[in-house]
């Protein structure tokens, strides 16, 4: 469990209700809010969660984030080669996430934007949600998916026109059915948005007989693609949403704001975080053979081994890095080798294991020392630590006692020109709640660190065309600032003809 904000714990899970398996992220209401916001994920945004960046740490309700990665690919929460299993696997998490709460789908709101907005549309339609808010979203997704041809095959298995047909309907079908005539809907567009006249505008008349459709047409020079509309709109949007979940909607009428139960029994969505959880302390942690803790190593090759019963592959880290993801055998055996020299000092390494649902183990600590060997002994014996000296081009240690360490930076790589507009950033961070982000001198976010020291920034906005700076710093539970950590990156925007 990690912060998604001071005081606002961030749990991870994997339902297996359904036949597919649905990850998941959970944050408890503040003061006993009595809502739930369920967050579904666009395209190109880290670790496949949507709005994970921090917009969300000041929202009052429950919050719900799923991930879309089936299979290792998105299917806008719909199919995999038209088993529609997915969906139902999907609003099974969000049932059962709502009944350990004690709520009904009146005191819930969808959210999404583009991807995320189709699935907003179509899950608050389909299954009776009070509350959606689309943002730029895809009506016919079957024809929209046909640019992404590994994303069509995943969901279509076979891409001909029948299947293109039917997901294309998804969604209009339920509007011409009249399904869910009473929720409360707000659709944000832009005539600046590429998509608007093939993708949303066609659809628009279909609603006419919805007593609250609520459709935000943006029109604005400032205004330049799809991505950026929702960037644009963001503050009104994280109002309504507020709004939305003090029971308030905006229309002419009586309604009741508040309702929040901070003493309510809490116990049955603790008992279902708990059994879902994605870290299993049924699964026990990896056990370490070789090297052996406290133990000194003098030589700069080291390899692991071990054993880890249960597990598919495991997952190495030092200081909130990423080292390797080495197979464990079928009997639970397992080696592994860096694959470069380790630096001369102190090394704490955290090995868990995964299993191939993709739930965590607990956690294995080890650290050993990596030593010169004494001038004349080839293989000198010993186990005492030796002092950390940081060799020619090694970072030094943290400057101040007590700081986490400079978070770590995967993606983008420094110095790489990315294709945008969209571009997420994403790393590590030992001992850290959160990651912040400035780029001169102007705060950008922030990024919620997880339980196994992974963080996903992802900006509700379109980044400008050319090079960007960002400095990023992690952030303990008590406050203290790591040393910064530098990205420099270009963004390069794809014309289109």
């Amino acid at each position: 469990m990690s912060k998604a904000a001071p005081g606002r714990p961030l749990h991870t899970g994997i339902d297996n209700s359904g036949t597919f398996p649905v990850e998941y992220r959970f944050a408890h209401a503040r003061n006993g809010n009595r809502h739930l916001v369920v967050v579904f994920a666009n395209f190109s945004v880290p670790g496949d969660y949507g709005w994970s960046n921090g917009v969300f740490d000041t929202l009052r309700s429950n919050v719900l984030w799923i991930r879309d990665r089936f299979h290792g690919k998105n299917s806008y929460y719909l199919c995999k080669g038209m088993d529609f299993g997915l969906e139902r696997s999907v609003v099974s998490l969000i049932s059962n996430v709502l009944n350990s709460l004690g709520l009904t789908p009146d005191q819930c709101t969808m959210w999404g934007g583009s991807k995320g907005g189709s699935a907003a549309l179509y899950f608050g339609l389909k299954y009776g949600f009070r509350n959606i808010v689309s943002m730029v979203p895809q009506f016919r997704i079957g024809s929209y998916v046909l640019q992404y041809p590994s994303i069509a095959e995943h969901m279509m298995g076979e891409v001909t026109e029948q299947n293109t047909h039917v997901i294309d309907d998804a969604i209009p079908s339920l509007v011409r059915a009249g399904a869910n005539r009473g929720a409360n809907i707000y659709i944000l567009s832009s005539p600046q948005d590429e998509q608007f006249k093939e993708q949303v505008e066609p659809f628009l008349p279909l609603f006419a007989g919805y007593e609250n459709l609520n459709f935000i047409f943006s029109d604005s020079p400032h205004i330049v693609d799809h991505a950026h509309v929702t960037g644009r709109n963001l503050p009104v949007l994280m109002g309504l949403v507020n709004f939305l979940i003090d029971g308030i909607a905006p229309r002419i009428g009586f309604v009741r704001s508040g309702g929040e139960q901070p003493d309510r029994d809490t116990s049955a969505i603790d008992a279902y975080l708990k059994a879902t959880s994605q870290v299993q302390e049924s699964f026990a942690a990896p056990v370490v053979h070789t090297p052996p803790t406290g133990g000194t190593v003098y030589e700069r090759s080291v390899t692991f081994t071990g054993i880890a019963p249960g597990a598919a592959r495991l997952s190495v880290w030092e200081h909130g890095k990423f080292l390797g993801a080495p197979e464990v055998a079928p009997d639970g055996t397992w080696s592994w080798e860096l694959g470069r020299p380790w630096s001369v000092g102190d090394h704490p390494v955290r090995i868990l294991g995964v299993d191939a649902a993709g739930y965590h183990s607990q956690r294995a600590e080890i650290t050993f020392t990596v030593a010169e060997a004494p001038e004349g002994a080839e293989h000198p014996v010993g186990t005492g630590a030796v002092p950390r000296q940081a060799r020619p081009g090694e970072a030094p240690p943290p400057p101040s006692a007590g700081a986490p360490p400079a978070p770590v930076v995967v993606v983008p790589g420094s110095g790489h020109q990315v294709r945008g507009p969209l571009i997420g950033i994403a790393g590590y961070a030992e001992g850290a709640v959160r990651v912040d982000f400035v780029e001169d001198g102007m705060r950008l976010g922030v990024a919620p660190v997880a339980p196994d020291t992974r963080w996903a920034f992802e900006p509700g906005w379109s980044w400008a065309e050319g090079e960007h700076t960002v400095e990023c710093r992690a952030v303990d539970a008590s406050g203290q600032e790591s040393p910064r950590t530098v990205v420099r990156f270009g963004v390069v925007h794809a014309h289109r003809s």
